[in-house]
């Protein structure tokens, strides 16, 4: 690994934060309003895509802002795993910027300024904890994250969404309590808070200290991540408008608290040590539980958001399950996962926003024949389902089979039985609303109405993006090669 000053990963950051201002100034104007949006998300990712080819290479940009105490760094650097993350951000926050504002305009949303200014500081942080170098850098982002969220949770402002939004912070603000504990404990036993492959934790204390401190730090990400039994304020948090729930809820919230324990296992602890003292089957464990309950969960909710969230739990411990199992496949496998469930459920969500845009349906029962008169739609919300199940050609077939195949090398064959199973589950709640959108009838659903094309193109791209990332994982972007690098660092620099 090499390293090199640049204000690359600044600038990242940066550019959203700017772009909340100029929203913010822009708030009479809509149309200038949204074309900082749009500027801004675009800018961000040219930005963050003009670093892949020094990270494929081994270079990682890096800037030190200041020390906030001697040894103790405000830092942000660009490895291969904060590019993965940082990647999947920006690209998805170009498509639902686009989708927002067909989305807000269409259902004539209120307070449309305070929303565009949230998202971009939400997604400054994201890029924050994407590149964040150490523990304190991700943990000020952190919370940045979560407080920006809150008025995007609330932006109804109706009795339900002011109960969700109050929820979500009890929730999150918790685990983050935690967190902060977690990391000044680690400080104090190590003296430092640099990511380092292979982690840098070693054996400086006892096993039952250091499942204690694993602890802290699975109600800090645990919450985030949405692991049962911490995960009841995401289903609650589907009040938020559907472009709300499609980037922050699938994408980059629930997704922080994923990478930060990708960040812990394999950049703190590291995998030797996670294995001796048993967190990885403590992690496993659970991971297996929240995928199979939140799955049969899925299957009982009538509401579309609700039944798409909890499938987005069910799917974030795919994640935790492959890091959790310390094999090379099943952590390319897991972290290919954060960025083709991305995809995957982003489409899904934005087929719901679109039903709901075009029918007022928030409903799987009030689908009946909506294939008829939403085909491009509903062919989106196919192909994402079967991606979702773990069927070739999308990109959900590939990530499953290297967790799969990373089952078989931990020498952990039930946790492939479980994903197998989790498979079928995965079918039983989403192919069902398929089957009713094109095979029942429905007097009301014979005339081709598609929702606005600001909705429409949005959910079609990403649509394709995950039959593209199936077909060819490591076009454009290199996530299969990033991934790769990613778990051969990790376990090389502390492997089993």
């Amino acid at each position: 690994m090499e390293t090199y000053f640049s204000l690359k990963p600044l600038i990242a950051v940066l550019v959203s934060l700017l772009s909340a201002l100029a929203i913010m100034l822009s708030g009479r104007r809509p149309n200038i309003r949204e074309l900082w949006t749009i500027l801004g998300s675009i800018t961000m990712f040219g930005v963050v895509f003009s670093m892949l080819p020094d990270v494929l290479s081994g270079k990682y940009p890096e800037i030190i802002l200041f020390n906030v105490s001697p040894g103790i760094p405000l830092s942000l650097r660009v490895d291969a795993a904060g590019i993965i993350f940082g990647l999947s951000a920006s690209l998805l926050w170009i498509i639902t910027s686009i989708y927002s504002i067909g989305y807000m305009r269409g259902l004539c949303e209120k307070k449309q300024t305070s929303y565009y200014t949230c998202f971009a500081l939400c997604l400054s942080a994201t890029m924050g904890i994407a590149f964040a170098a150490n523990l304190l850098t991700f943990v000020i982002f952190y919370e940045i994250l979560t407080v920006a969220t809150y008025p995007l949770v609330i932006h109804k402002e109706t009795p339900e969404a002011i109960q969700a939004g109050r929820k979500y912070l009890a929730y999150l603000l918790t685990g983050e309590v935690a967190l902060i504990v977690a990391i000044a404990l680690t400080y104090q036993l190590t003296g430092t808070m640099d990511f380092i492959p292979g982690g840098f934790l070693g054996d400086i204390a006892g096993q039952y200290h250091l499942l204690g401190l694993f602890a802290l730090f699975l109600i800090g990400f645990g919450m985030k991540s949405a692991v049962i039994p911490l995960h009841s304020w995401l289903p609650t948090a589907m009040i938020a408008p559907t472009p709300v729930s499609a980037l922050l809820h699938a994408v980059a919230v629930v997704k922080a608290g994923v990478f930060g324990f990708v960040r812990v296992i394999g950049f703190v602890f590291g995998p030797t040590l996670f294995h001796d003292i048993g967190a990885g089957n403590l992690l496993a464990i659970m991971a297996s539980i929240t995928i199979l309950v939140s799955s049969v969960l899925a299957m009982c909710q009538d509401n579309l958001k609700r039944r798409l969230a909890y499938s987005t739990v069910g799917h974030l411990s795919y994640i935790l399950l492959g890091i959790a199992l310390l094999s090379p496949a099943a952590w390319l496998g897991g972290l290919l996962h954060i960025v083709n469930h991305a995809a995957m459920k982003i489409t899904l969500f934005f087929c719901a926003g679109a039903i709901y845009a075009k029918t007022h349906c928030e409903k799987v029962s009030e689908l009946g024949g909506i294939g008829k008169q939403m085909p491009i739609t509903m062919g989106a919300f196919a192909l994402a389902s079967i991606g979702l199940v773990g069927m070739p050609p999308i990109n959900g077939f590939i990530s499953k089979w290297f967790l799969g195949q990373g089952t078989l090398e931990a020498e952990q064959g039930v946790y492939l039985i479980i994903l197998l199973l989790s498979s079928l589950l995965n079918a039983g709640y989403l192919f069902p609303i398929v089957r009713r959108a094109f095979f029942v009838q429905s007097n009301n659903r014979t005339k081709y109405a598609e929702a606005s094309a600001f909705l429409l193109v949005p959910l079609v791209f990403t649509a394709l993006l995950s039959l593209f990332l199936g077909l060819v994982p490591d076009g454009i972007f290199h996530f299969y090669h990033l991934a790769g690098d990613v778990a051969r660092g990790v376990l090389s620099g502390g492997g089993r």
